[in-house]
């Protein structure tokens, strides 16, 4: 079964956690070289950050790309022309699940929500976000979904708008949940660092 064949390759992978300012950091290393980084809040044990990095074909680490929690900007950091261009006023795409729900907030999307259709593309695996007045469009996957090689169900999508914010849920199917179940009780065999102890120590 997918559900089991990705929780295999969390158990397999290479683990190192680091509890910091009320999180949880887990770092991944998996036998073909892939990265994984994930935060969670300790307490609640909500996820807030996961991202990916993988080596080029020289050999080189890549950046990080999110996967969840808050995105980079491009014209942080940068000089010249990057920042002149980088606009605080474009549409901001995040994600930010909750416990029962995978979550999306676009911000900066001022338009009434009667303006804005959320719909599933069955074929091409993903969600499409459209506006009637044709100045917004997103198409974006679930990876959760494809790492469980799960269906994606129409009955499960929802969204609101508020506060310039078009929020975007899907209701996790109850193998992932059982499977994010299952991950923290693997995360907690995990042999966890404090920020005091300098590096976080491997499994």
């Amino acid at each position: 079964m997918a559900v089991t064949s990705w929780l295999e390759s969390l158990r397999a992978a290479e683990k190192t956690a680091l509890l910091q300012d009320g999180k949880r950091m887990v770092h991944y290393l998996f036998p073909d070289g892939k990265e994984m980084a994930e935060e969670y809040d300790e307490k609640t044990s909500e996820l807030l950050v996961r991202k990916w990095r993988v080596k080029n074909a020289l050999g080189a680490l890549g950046q990080w790309q999110i996967e969840v929690g808050e995105p980079v900007l491009s014209g942080a950091g940068s000089l010249g022309a990057e920042l002149i261009k980088e606009s605080n006023a474009n549409p901001i795409f995040m994600r930010k699940d909750t416990k029962t729900s995978f979550q999306w907030r676009i911000r900066n999307l001022p338009y009434p929500k009667d303006v804005y259709s959320v719909s599933v593309a069955q074929k091409e695996r993903c969600i499409i976000v459209r506006t009637t007045n044709k100045k917004y469009y997103k198409k974006f996957s679930i990876p959760d979904l494809d790492r469980h090689q799960l269906p994606l169900d129409d009955s499960a999508l929802s969204f609101a708008h508020a506060n310039c914010t078009l929020i975007i849920s899907y209701q996790k199917p109850k193998e992932v949940m059982a499977a994010e179940s299952e991950l923290q009780k693997e995360l907690k065999k995990v042999k966890t660092a404090h920020s005091s102890d300098g590096d976080c120590k491997t499994q």
